[in-house]
């Protein structure tokens, strides 16, 4: 088993994630703003500031995998980039893999094709500067990373979130940067992006890649 460390652990994905990874025996710490009203047993919560280095560091260096499962927005708005450079920096040093909580714009509808952040006008204009925030970090800030962090950028199809939670079905699609409904996007509910999530930890054989998880 594992020690997973969760950076936004309380979060939509990051609380799916971290009841997935507690239910399999992993050793998990859940690192967020505000402490759950509904504690996960066998977990540890360490209330925190990601924007603080010092918070990250302990977490970080005493885990076996680190995911980070931040939103660009709210407190995060204008420095979600800077918070996942420092994350991939210590998990770097520390010589742990990243998985990051993605998000669909970022995937593409056909191979080699433009990716679906490069049009966003079907998109209301006030969600635009968090998702490009969002997927600059497949684009451009986790391939600069130096070639030593193993990471794995992680992308939901359209429709995920607490907004449209969806049930748990036990199945999903595995793809790669390339979405595998793109018709309509598709689907998945936070259970079971939590289910492929911690397949692709344990099964460790997607490394510095894009993936994506649908039903």
């Amino acid at each position: 088993m594992s020690r997973i460390t969760v950076i936004g652990g309380t979060g939509y994905a990051g609380s799916a994630i971290v009841a997935e990874a507690a239910a399999r025996g992993h050793q998990v710490t859940a690192l967020s703003r505000s402490l759950p009203d509904a504690p996960i047993p066998n977990v540890t919560y360490v209330q925190g500031d990601a924007t603080d280095e010092a918070t990250l560091s302990a977490p970080i260096e005493g885990a076996d995998v680190v995911v980070g499962a931040l939103a660009p927005r709210g407190p995060l708005a204008s420095t979600f980039r800077d918070v996942y450079r420092t994350i991939a920096r210590l998990a770097d040093t520390a010589g742990v893999p990243l998985f990051v909580v993605g998000g669909y714009s970022s995937l593409r509808p056909a191979p080699g094709a433009d990716r679906f952040v490069t049009d966003l006008s079907h998109i209301p204009a006030e969600l635009h500067e968090e998702i490009r925030a969002g997927a600059a970090l497949i684009i451009e800030d986790l391939p600069a990373t130096p070639a030593t962090l193993d990471w794995a950028f992680v992308s939901p199809a359209l429709r995920f979130g607490a907004h449209m939670p969806g049930e748990r079905l036990g199945h999903y699609r595995l793809g790669d940067d390339v979405a595998v409904q793109p018709e309509d996007g598709g689907a998945i509910s936070a259970a079971d992006y939590a289910l492929g999530l911690v397949d692709l930890i344990e099964k460790g054989d997607h490394h510095r890649a894009q993936v994506n998880l649908g039903h």
